[in-house]
C-alpha cells in the first residue's frame, strides 16, 4: 500500500528507444502529489514518449516508473483509472457524438451517476450545443474540447496534458482552465513550447534536449531564457 507522503511520479534512471534510436535516457525525478511539472523542449526531445510512459501506454526499457505509488509496467491496471491523459489523439470515435463518446468512456471508469456527469462536463467545456453532433462533422477545437471532457470525466487524481492547448481559442483557454489548470488540486504533468505560460503553470520544470534532462528545476528558480535555450 503506497504511503501518502510517497511522490505521485518517479523516475529513476529511465530510459526508451524506438528500434536503435534512443529518445529518452537516464531521466530522474520525483512529483509530489497536488504539484505540477512542466516539460520543455524541442520536437523529437521526448516530451511525448514520457507523457505515454506515465500513462501506462508505453514501457520504459531502462530505469523505473512509479506512478501513483505502482510500479510501471506491471502494476499499470492499478492506476489506469486514477489517470487523465490528453494526447495528441482525442480518443474519441468519430462515427459517435460527443455525448455518446462520454457516455461511453463514462462506462468505462465506472462513473457514479454517469448521466448528469456527463452533461455536466459538456456544459462545462461549452459543448452542450452540439453534443449530438458526430465528432467527425465537429471542427478541431470542438473536437479538443470534447478530448478534455473525456480526460476529466471520472475526475482523475493525476492529469497527462500533451500540449492541451492546442487547437483552441483564447475563449476556449479561458473555459477549459478551471477543468484542467493549476487551480484544480490535482497532479498534473503537461508539456509545453511556450516558456512563459509553462513557467506560471509549473511546480516542477523538466527540460528534454536529446532524450536528456538539460534542465530539473523548481520553476521558482528557473528564467524563460534557460527554457529558451533548450530550442536554440
Amino acid at each position: 500500500m503506497p504511503d501518502a507522503t510517497d511522490p505521485a511520479v518517479s523516475l529513476r534512471g529511465v530510459g526508451r528507444r524506438y528500434g536503435e534510436r534512443v529518445v529518452l535516457r537516464d531521466v530522474t525525478l520525483d512529483l509530489a502529489a497536488g504539484q505540477t511539472l512542466v516539460i520543455f523542449g524541442p520536437n523529437g526531445a521526448g516530451k511525448t514518449t514520457l507523457v505515454r510512459m506515465l500513462a501506462t501506454l508505453l514501457r520504459a526499457h531502462a530505469g523505473e516508473v512509479r506512478v501513483l505509488g505502482s510500479a510501471l509496467p506491471d502494476e499499470g491496471y492499478a492506476v489506469r483509472g486514477r489517470i487523465g491523459f490528453l494526447g495528441h489523439e482525442p480518443l474519441l470515435y468519430r462515427e459517435l457524438s460527443g455525448r455518446e463518446n462520454l457516455r461511453f468512456h463514462a462506462r468505462l471508469h465506472r462513473v457514479a451517476q454517469a448521466a448528469g456527469r456527463v452533461e455536466a462536463v459538456l456544459e462545462a467545456v461549452g459543448m452542450q450545443g452540439r453534443a449530438a453532433d458526430p465528432v467527425a462533422e465537429l471542427s478541431r477545437g470542438m473536437v479538443q474540447r470534447l478530448a478534455v471532457a473525456r480526460a476529466v470525466l471520472h475526475e482523475p487524481e493525476l492529469l497527462l496534458l500533451d500540449e492541451p492547448l492546442a487547437n483552441l481559442d483564447p475563449a476556449a483557454v479561458a473555459l477549459l482552465g478551471p477543468l484542467i489548470g493549476a487551480g484544480g488540486g490535482r497532479t498534473r504533468v503537461l508539456t509545453s513550447h511556450d516558456p512563459a505560460a509553462g513557467l506560471a503553470e509549473a511546480d516542477l520544470v523538466l527540460g528534454l534536449k536529446g532524450g536528456r534532462a538539460r534542465l530539473l528545476a523548481p520553476a521558482a528558480e528557473v528564467s524563460t531564457d534557460q527554457v529558451a535555450e533548450l530550442y536554440a
